[in-house]
């Protein structure tokens, strides 16, 4: 619990400055590095033909979104099944079959990176650079830009959009994902992760055969892997294997790498949408409580709602690792060190129950020990984390969930005191309160729909090579990991077959899509708001008590949509063994 504690307290300490500097980005403010990144980004307007300054509709952004990941999905495909014949491909691999090239072109367009082959066997160095690494800068970019629109729209801050997708995309780029990049992608150099164009090594084993230990550019794939909420590894293992995660310190830049972004988002929110209260003390800081200068006003409540629900999973996926296996404990085995099965000895119950939990709160989806290998109830929390999508989400996304949450929770607290509901001083009516209910239905719809299409067809059952509990298990938690964009999977599936790899890849598409689009509906509808006065009755979100409240919506709508799928799984599997 030390080791836990320790590393989030760390975290914390790291994310206020990088969120107050991510505003600085997101808000066009002036950062230290303006005198060298002005003229690249000025040079790529310049290109594209854009003013920093111009602005769009909330549908000519969305059209302008799914047009260029569009383009990027063509051109990737390309590669993908011509890999076989191209240039930096010293190990020989041949081009990828029709239906996993799909498969992957829009796990990674949709920053959800899952992996349907082996990563050091199925992709070329080119694919791995010029796609693979290439889409995890501008999906991650893509869904932060998306987070700016909504945010605007709930802000206020312009009467005639929700601002310019293409400056977003390139300043979050250039000013955040590629520094950070390089300064974490040295640090996992100096720890032993390779970086190099040469073919695989072939050494000595200790028992005296020859082992093939796969290359390659590593340390640039794995480092945005996580700085973007991505999660596809280099390898197969991902990792839980040395040559991606050697050390302790790697451990810890990819577990702060992964959890950065989606809580700056966070502060980003709380601090553009900053309430009359907080403007007025500007000039007497000391006025200001430290978190409300942190967070802003509300987004402190958000981030502690997140924040409860994340320490509640963790704390339970570390109490059940820790009791270990029942099963063994049956048997008498020795239990002290709790379930190591599919852990890596570095890091152990606790750091493979930390890491667990971020990368599915964060829907990261990389993994440094085998999920499919957790206690009944200890993966059941993974598997929780990506079916709320809220408990702080991929870069931009897990806050506009949040968000969406937070419109509802307020519509169903007005109809209570009988007062038009109000979010951030605008009021919430009948269009944004149907766009919100279709945000929320979309997500349990593809979970629950796709996966009942598995287990009652024959394409479907025959990936699953754990019939009963658990292999129900493995369906929700392949599909709740598609539609969430998170990519980990309990990898107990056969599925790199047409059926797995068509279905998931509707699921990834259609998970990230729609919603992002609804979304940006909801921030075009409320940026044509005015601003309504405060009275008695009005509804305050940034106290604890709303906090508290957007914590039981959460928990109570996805009680009512996955508590029985829940109990048949993993709840079930774990009574069949006790």
């Amino acid at each position: 619990m030390l080791q836990i504690a320790l590393t989030l307290a760390i975290f914390m300490v790291i994310l206020i400055p990088v969120g107050n500097y991510v505003y600085h980005i997101a808000a066009n403010k002036g950062t230290f590095l303006d005198p060298i990144m002005d003229p690249v980004d000025n040079f790529i307007y310049k290109i594209l033909g854009l003013h920093k300054d111009s602005t769009m509709s909330w549908k000519v952004y969305a059209i302008a979104i799914l047009s260029t990941n569009l383009i990027m999905m063509i051109i990737g495909y390309s590669v993908l099944r011509l890999q076989g014949i191209l240039f930096l491909n010293p190990n020989g691999i041949e081009g990828m079959a029709p239906d996993l090239s799909f498969n992957t072109i829009i796990s990674f367009m949709t920053n959800t990176n899952l992996q349907h082959y082996a990563g050091e066997g199925g992709l070329s160095y080119l694919s791995q650079m010029g796609v693979i690494t290439f889409m995890m800068f501008v999906s991650a970019a893509s869904g932060f830009a998306a987070c700016l629109a909504f945010v605007r729209g709930l802000a206020g801050r312009s009467k005639e959009g929700v601002g310019n997708f293409f400056v977003d995309l390139t300043r979050i780029t250039t000013r955040v994902l590629i520094p950070f990049s390089i300064v974490g992608g040295l640090i996992l150099v100096s720890q032993g992760v390779p970086q190099t164009l040469g073919s695989n090594v072939v050494v000595d084993t200790i028992e005296g055969a020859k082992q093939s230990i796969a290359m390659g550019p590593v340390a640039a794939l794995e480092i945005i892997k996580h700085l973007g909420t991505n999660g596809g590894g280099f390898l197969g293992a991902n990792s839980s294997t040395p040559i991606e995660n050697p050390t302790i310190l790697t451990n810890m830049v990819e577990l702060f790498s992964m959890m950065l972004m989606p809580a700056s988002c966070v502060i980003v929110f709380g601090k553009m949408v900053r309430d009359r209260v907080a403007e007025k003390h500007q000039n007497s800081i000391k006025k200001v409580p430290f978190s409300v200068r942190v967070f802003g006003r509300e987004g402190r409540g958000i981030f502690l709602a997140m924040s409860v629900i994340f320490l509640i999973g963790l704390g339970f996926c570390f109490y059940e690792e820790s009791l270990g296996n029942p099963v063994l404990a049956k048997m008498g085995l020795d239990q002290s060190m709790g379930s190591m099965e599919g852990k890596e000895v570095r890091f152990g119950v606790p750091q493979s129950s930390l890491f667990s939990t971020v990368t599915t709160s964060f829907t990261t989806g990389t993994v440094n020990n085998m999920h499919d290998s957790l206690t009944a109830l200890g993966g059941m929390v993974p598997l929780l984390n990506m079916m709320l999508n809220v408990v702080f989400g991929g870069i931009g996304v897990g806050l506009l969930n949040m968000i969406v949450y937070a419109i509802l929770g307020v519509f169903i607290c007005g109809l209570m005191i009988g007062r038009t509901p109000e979010y951030l001083g605008k009021k919430i009516e009948g269009r944004e309160m149907k766009l919100a209910a279709l945000v929320i239905i979309i997500h349990p719809l593809l979970i629950l729909a796709f996966s009942a299409l598995a287990v009652s067809t024959e394409p479907g059952l025959a990936g699953i090579t754990n019939p009963g509990f658990h292999g129900l298990s493995q369906v929700l938690y392949e599909y709740s990991s598609s539609a969430a964009n998170n990519g980990s999977g309990f990898e107990g599936l056969s599925d790199n077959t047409v059926f797995w790899n068509i279905t998931t890849g509707l699921v990834m598409l259609l998970g990230r899509y729609i919603s992002i689009v609804l979304q940006l509906a909801i921030a075009g509808s409320l940026v044509k708001k005015k601003f309504v006065s405060e009275s008695i009755g009005t509804l305050h979100t940034d106290g604890m008590s709303f906090s508290v409240i957007l914590v039981f919506v959460v928990v109570i709508f996805a009680a009512l949509t996955f508590f029985p799928v829940i109990t048949l799984g993993p709840v079930a599997e774990h009574l069949s063994i006790i």
